[in-house]
């Protein structure tokens, strides 16, 4: 390992801050640029292409959820074999998370370019938005296997040690893609079309990036041909942690149809593209958790590997903090000042008034929502894959998809904005129940003075 990342000897708080500060650095730029996409769209196309954007997000979800499994799958898998002292079996770990990569997000591009209209059609697209959705929709899918891989790389690379370069990656392509939005929407007028290219283009460059650290940088798992062979093994393992990751991004990708159809249904197009404008504001303050969730997965998996269940308690205690603590203060931001945060997006003053009502219910105990998030990557971490997979559906599917289909019965367009605030009532409940005595039995093993490995399967 890099020795500057010291992860079974430096201290929590220090290793904490040398993973999440460039992950939280990269991550808002991301975000920042997902943001700029939508108020150029706002601004420079109308606010019926924003709901046309907001129908297609499940799909977008669907691809993030393709590199969170070969990637967060592979980055789990490696951080152990890295705690173990196992340099050969991670690098063919490295080495199938990539060809699992590329040919899962091309089988599923091709597959969904054959008929764009009908998919956005079943998202719920009406006629007004159709245009703008089929427009995107079909860019993002030719790009697709580039966002796959280039998500993949950002776990894996950060799993070896380094989490500066997936930041400087992501960074680079963020900021391409600001300045590839301003000629193509702006100066050329591109429309929609013109922001789906420029998030292609971008996540190329951004690839291209990581590829060149594993070419001719100082990678900490060298990235050799033979680790492409497939090993069933491996690709098992990567699958049994990385799939609660995809089950999550399915699950939400699920509900966002079901909340997207639902919310036309009782609101039109307008309350849709308030929907959308709340997503963008809602990226922003779930990333502290999701940041934290990154920054703790390896050093969790290194010090599990290593038997090191003291700091494996003392990571998962001050990660929780962490992300209670941050969830708060975005709370109080969103909840005091909803009409001028929602005024960059758009100057609808209708648009502004609906979606500043429906953000404060939306976000009424948004800060719960981070137990859910941090309480996935634990378990990921430590290998507990079925754990990881009930985490990760219990805010989706087994709560809010519910709550979708029966609170606007009652409430209307009303029912939709307070379905979220009681999942994540209820989510977080259901997470910590099951996180308590994953942390009690940690404990014991910590008490344990001579060192046990691992329950059998735990790695490979």
């Amino acid at each position: 390992m890099n020795s500057k990342f010291n992860l079974d000897s430096d201290s929590i708080g220090r290793l904490l801050l040398k993973f999440t500060v460039p992950t939280f650095f990269a991550m808002l730029v991301q975000t920042l640029y997902h943001v700029v996409d939508m108020i150029f769209i706002g601004h420079f196309v109308g606010s019926m292409a924003i709901a046309g954007l907001t129908i297609v997000l499940p799909i977008q979800l669907f691809v993030v959820g393709m590199g969170l499994m070969t990637g967060m799958g592979g980055a789990s898998l490696i951080s152990r074999l890295l705690g173990r002292g196992n340099m050969k079996r991670a690098e063919t770990a490295l080495g199938n998370s990539i060809l699992l990569s590329v040919v899962v997000a091309l089988t599923l591009s091709m597959s969904g370019l054959v008929n764009v209209k009908l998919l956005c059609r079943v998202l719920g697209a009406t006629d007004t938005i159709l245009p703008y959705s089929v427009d995107y929709l079909r860019i993002m899918l030719i790009g697709m296997t580039v966002a796959t891989c280039g998500f993949a790389f950002s776990f894996l690379i950060r799993a070896g040690g380094n989490p500066m370069i997936p930041m400087m990656g992501q960074v680079l392509g963020a900021v391409c893609n600001i300045a590839l939005d301003a000629v193509f929407l702006i100066k050329l007028q591109m429309g929609v079309q013109g922001a789906a290219w420029a998030t292609v283009l971008s996540q190329v460059i951004a690839l291209l990036f990581f590829l060149r650290y594993y070419l001719l940088g100082k990678p900490a798992i060298i990235l050799r041909i033979s680790a492409f062979k497939p090993d069933f093994a491996s690709i098992k393992s990567i699958l049994a942690i990385g799939v609660s990751s995809l089950a999550m991004t399915l699950a939400n990708s699920l509900c966002a149809v079901f909340v997207n159809r639902t919310i036309v249904s009782y609101g039109g197009d307008i309350a849709m593209s308030a929907y959308g404008i709340i997503n963008q504001i809602l990226m922003f303050a779930i990333m502290p958790a999701i940041v934290i969730g990154q920054g703790i997965q390896p050093i969790i998996g290194f010090n599990y590997g290593a038997h090191r269940y003291d700091r494996v308690i003392k990571v998962i205690l001050t990660g929780l903090g962490a992300t209670v603590t941050s969830g708060v203060i975005v709370f109080l931001i969103v909840f005091l000042i909803p009409e001028a945060i929602i005024g960059l997006f758009t100057g609808d003053n209708e648009l502004i008034m609906l979606s500043a009502y429906a953000v404060k219910r939306v976000f009424a105990v948004m800060y719960l929502s981070g137990f859910v998030i941090i309480g996935s990557s634990i378990f990921q971490s430590l290998g507990k894959a079925v754990q990881a997979f009930l985490a990760t559906i219990s805010r989706s599917v087994v709560f809010l998809l519910p709550l979708i289909l029966i609170l606007p019965r009652f409430f209307q367009l009303d029912g939709v904005w307070w379905a979220f605030p009681v999942n994540d009532s209820l989510s977080a409940v259901f997470v910590i129940a099951i996180t308590i005595p994953l942390i009690m039995k940690l404990r014991k093993l910590s008490s344990v003075k001579t060192g046990t490995a691992p329950e059998k399967g735990n790695l490979i």
